[in-house]
């Protein structure tokens, strides 16, 4: 078992933190005795998480949070530092797609054009797409402005980044997400060569296809069985499986301590059970 002692009683913000993924790492950070700020824009679902890390002996608060809007960011600064003290691991978690910057099929077919009920390329909507990326690149640039302030120029301070395997390998039909997860790996090795020279640390894990609760529906049918789409997932998943929140544990923890990665700033780590090394054949 790895020692994390050096987490202990260090302060992390977390956008995000109501969500599948996101709630994991709160409980992943908190059972190391960090100090947790579970930001997310639904203030119950961090409370939820937050409850559920005190009854388990560990230190968390719910901070309502907008990553779109600098007052909000503010704001929940604020609460951190009254609270908690200064920022020592920030994990850009907040994130998400929108339907509106979705393609209905995968490929392009001409007959598509005479079909109405069909939305193609042509159709994306750009207020959808502005909002996608948004939502994952300027919500991480404006959350780093606000906290990272906190921790350059200080010891053992570190940037975790959440882009997806997108970012390797677009998916059909959801071109905006893909390329906005694609604009946050960039971002994350811009920013880790820029702080370098101040001690600041700034990484990206990258999760491919996680069942959880939230996607049970998209990804299998009623009768337990994987849906078309889940069932070329998992044919191209070397591993042959979903992920699980837990299968992001080590990595979190690997990027978070310096005891382990000191050395390691401006990578992107796929977690995705080998779909992005698979070229299919």
């Amino acid at each position: 078992m790895f020692n994390h002692e050096n987490l202990k009683g260090r302060v992390a913000v977390i956008t995000g933190g109501g969500g599948v993924l996101c709630s994991g790492f709160a409980k992943d950070l908190a059972a190391q005795g960090m100090k947790v700020a579970i930001l997310d824009l639904n203030f119950d679902a961090a409370k939820k998480v937050a409850d559920e890390i005190i009854s388990n002996g560990g230190k968390a608060i719910p901070v309502v949070c907008n990553v779109l809007e600098k007052e909000s960011l503010k704001e929940a600064h604020k609460t951190v530092l009254d609270k908690f003290g200064k920022c020592d691991l920030l994990v850009n978690g907040a994130g998400g797609n929108s339907p509106k910057g979705n393609t209905d099929t995968e490929v392009f077919s001409l007959d598509d054009l005479d079909n109405a009920d069909i939305k193609t390329f042509f159709d994306l909507d750009t207020q959808g797409i502005q909002f996608v990326f948004n939502l994952n690149f300027l919500g991480t640039l404006m959350t780093t402005q606000e906290f990272a302030v906190d921790m350059v120029g200080r010891e053992n301070t570190s940037i975790i980044n959440i882009s997806s395997m997108n970012s390797y390998r677009p998916l059909t039909k959801i071109p905006a997400y893909s390329g906005a997860k694609a604009a946050v790996s960039n971002f994350t090795q811009w920013m880790a060569v820029y702080f370098a020279p101040v001690g600041l640390r700034v990484n990206a894990i990258a999760p491919g296809f996680f069942a959880t609760n939230q996607n049970k529906a998209l990804l299998f049918n009623e009768d337990g069985s994987l849906t078309a789409r889940s069932n070329k997932i998992i044919s191209h998943t070397p591993l042959g499986r979903f992920g699980t929140p837990d299968d992001l544990t080590g990595i979190l923890l690997f990027l978070a301590d310096e005891q382990y990665s000191a050395f390691v700033t401006g990578i992107i780590v796929p977690v995705d059970g080998g779909f992005s090394a698979y070229s299919g054949v």
